[in-house]
This record gives C-alpha cells, sequence and structure tokens, in this order.
C-alpha cells in the first residue's frame, strides 16, 4: 500500500468545481428527498405514533434521517459518481497522468465524498432546526460527524467501486448492503424493538454507531457507549481507507 500526499486536494478542487457548475441540477434530488421523507414520516406517520424513548416520533428521526442522507450522500457520489469518472469519462487516467498518482486520485474523491456528506447533513440539520427539533447546542458538530462519516461511508463506496465489473453491480451494493442497513441502523425504530439477534448484528454495521452519536449530539444526553462507537467508526475508516488504496492501484494501474 502507498500513501496518498497533499496533491490530494487538487483532485478535491477539480470536483468541486464540477459541483458548482451543476449544483443546480444535482442539489434538488439529493435535499428533496431527505426533507420530504421527513415531513411524511414524522409528520404523517407521526401522528399515529406515541412517544419513542420519550421523544415525538418526528424528534426521534431527525438524527438518524441526518445520519442516514449523509451516507447516501458520499456513497452516490463515490459509487456512480466515482465510476463515472474513472470508466466512462477517462477522467482518473487523465489526472494520473500528472504528477498526481493513483492514491491521490483515490484520497480526493473519498474526501469530496465527504464533503458532501456534510452538505447535506448541515442542509438537514438546518431544516431541522427550523422546525423546532433540535434542543442541544452539541448539535453543531453534526457537520464534524458527517465528516467522519463521509470519509467511512466513501471508502467503503469507492473500495467497491474498484472491484465491480460494471455500473449495474451497484444494484447489489444498494439493494443487499445499504438499503437494508438504512433500515435496521436505528434511523426509524429504536433497536431494542428489534429481537436480540436483530440488535446485534445491527452493530455490525457502520451506520448503527453514526446514529447513536447523531441522536446523543442533537439530544445532548452523552452515555459511556459514545467513546466505543467512535472507536468503531475510526477502525472501519482506516481499514476500508486502506483497502481502497490498494484496490485502486490494482483497478487503475491495470
Amino acid at each position: 500500500m502507498r500513501l496518498f500526499s497533499w496533491r490530494f486536494i487538487r483532485v478535491w478542487q477539480r470536483n468541486r468545481d464540477v459541483f458548482f457548475g451543476l449544483w443546480h441540477a444535482e442539489a434538488p434530488g439529493f435535499l428533496a428527498e431527505p426533507i420530504i421523507i421527513l415531513l411524511a414520516m414524522g409528520l404523517g406517520l407521526g401522528a399515529y405514533v406515541g412517544l419513542v424513548d420519550g421523544q415525538r416520533y418526528i424528534e426521534f428521526i431527525v438524527p438518524g434521517l441526518i445520519a442516514g442522507y449523509a451516507m447516501f450522500s458520499a456513497n452516490f457520489e463515490c459509487t456512480y459518481g466515482s465510476f463515472f469518472r474513472m470508466e466512462y469519462q477517462k477522467t482518473f487516467d487523465a489526472i494520473i497522468a500528472t504528477p498526481l498518482n493513483i492514491e491521490d486520485v483515490t484520497a480526493g474523491e473519498i474526501f469530496w465524498g465527504a464533503t458532501r456528506s456534510v452538505l447535506t447533513g448541515s442542509v438537514m440539520l438546518a431544516v431541522a432546526a427550523a422546525f423546532q427539533l433540535v434542543h442541544s447546542p452539541w448539535a453543531l458538530l453534526i457537520p464534524i460527524i458527517c465528516f467522519l462519516e463521509g470519509i467511512l461511508f466513501s471508502a467503503i463506496a469507492l473500495f467497491f467501486t474498484s472491484v465491480v465489473p460494471s455500473i449495474y453491480s451497484f444494484n447489489y451494493y444498494y439493494s443487499l448492503f445499504i438499503t437494508p442497513m438504512f433500515f435496521f441502523s436505528g434511523v426509524f425504530f429504536p433497536l431494542s424493538s428489534f429481537p436480540e439477534i436483530v440488535q446485534t448484528l445491527s452493530w455490525a454495521v457502520p451506520l448503527t454507531p453514526v446514529v447513536y452519536i447523531t441522536r446523543a449530539v442533537i439530544g445532548g444526553e452523552f452515555q459511556p457507549g459514545l467513546l466505543g462507537a467512535l472507536a468503531l467508526i475510526v477502525a472501519l475508516t482506516v481499514l476500508f481507507f486502506s483497502m481502497s488504496l490498494v484496490t485502486m492501484r490494482r483497478r487503475l494501474a491495470t
């Protein structure tokens, strides 16, 4: 495994410039859906659901939706976005013909995916605050949490992108990994409502500790388990970041 250099920032800047040129076409899709789900689930279904862990249902799902859609932003950017840049637009080939190397491209893609997570999470936090669903100043930590989450899921997504044979393979990634994780990580229901085996398996997926930490900072309630959740996020990030550096070199160097 080779390490990346500070030049990865140039890849990040390239993706940033493209995003700002196309933001009016991309932003509505990534922002409208989470807001609609927040209102539909929180106000619609919430009218038929009692208190959940001492909170109104809409207050309960806000942290999970922030974490969930920050995850989706990083994943879409580093699966479909990265695959198009790699295979169809040949952007990566053009970049590595410059002084930048493959590891710089990999790191730039991952950190750009994390930036997209921050943008999505911050907008959703602002919407939740506008609806008076945020009750703790610790919620200002949400962009930092989304950044860490974004690095994690961008690394996972880019690792998968580096090994798939075609763009159609992403159907398996989203159907068998991302979507089930979204529903079984405590986003919409407390983990305690699931059977014990499901609760145990839920902690084996990376979204669960992120939702746990996000819910803690928005509610201002901190428990000893937060350190363990943070350690799990860091460990998974290091693992998948390292793996993506190796597999992207194999993909682009052949």
